[in-house]
């Protein structure tokens, strides 16, 4: 069953998510984003490039319109993307070669925020109803944002990682990956986190105490449920 999101809820939800991104890096010096992120191996500006080529995908895929019937939605979508996917090494390792290659991080933050506010704006024109063709998949172009929102929102907690001078991800990002990690789950979490401690223990990025172990129960052995 391929399962629908809210058209304008999914769109500024992606809107204020990569708005909220491009606000932090504009407060980082190049030192800054040269230091590491939560994403292991990736400093700041390494995941920063990761986040551009994914700006860089939304452009093409919004001229992408497809042909047939959408095989996934916003939540089905992230279904191979478990922890250890294959690829994951590579793409790594290509993210830092290529991003090592520019003559300062800056540059990659300017060219984030330059591809960023592209993306937004024909965000703001696409019809939400319309379906669209993206890494070997046919969604809705509400649901394809639903998850530019989630992968922006889940690395921004990456970018920041505990610097307090950051705002964070936006509010509408954090509501929207909550309601992808519940769909993934099947059920709302039986766990009283705040969205930013359920993101941060859904993808296995903060481990589960046993309290939450208890919590969850039968449920325990599905996190993480995103890589």
């Amino acid at each position: 069953m391929v399962r629908r999101i809210e058209a304008d809820r999914a769109r500024v939800a992606m809107m204020a998510s990569y708005q909220a991104v491009t606000d932090d890096v504009g407060k980082l010096r190049d030192d800054e984003l040269a230091r590491p992120s939560r994403c292991q191996g990736w400093s700041r500006a390494d995941l920063l490039f990761h986040l551009l080529l994914d700006a860089q995908r939304a452009l093409v895929t919004f001229a992408t319109p497809a042909v047939g019937e959408p095989d996934v939605d916003f939540i089905s979508y992230w279904v191979p993307f478990r922890p250890g996917a294959e690829g994951y090494a590579g793409h790594a390792r290509f993210v830092r070669r290529v991003a090592s290659s520019y003559q300062s991080d800056l540059v990659i933050a300017a060219q984030w925020a330059e591809t960023a506010a592209a993306a937004t704006r024909a965000a703001a024109l696409l019809p939400a109803d319309v379906t669209v063709a993206t890494q070997g998949h046919v969604l809705f172009a509400a649901d394809f944002l639903a998850t530019l929102a989630v992968e922006a929102t889940i690395h921004h907690l990456d970018l920041v990682a505990g610097d307090k001078r950051l705002a964070g991800p936006s509010g509408l990002g954090l509501a929207v990956t909550r309601e992808t990690l519940d769909g993934t789950l099947g059920q709302p979490v039986p766990v009283g986190w705040d969205d930013v401690d359920y993101l941060l223990k859904a993808t296995g990025r903060a481990e589960l105490t046993d309290a939450d172990r208890a919590s969850l129960g039968v449920l325990t052995p599905r996190f993480p449920l995103l890589g």
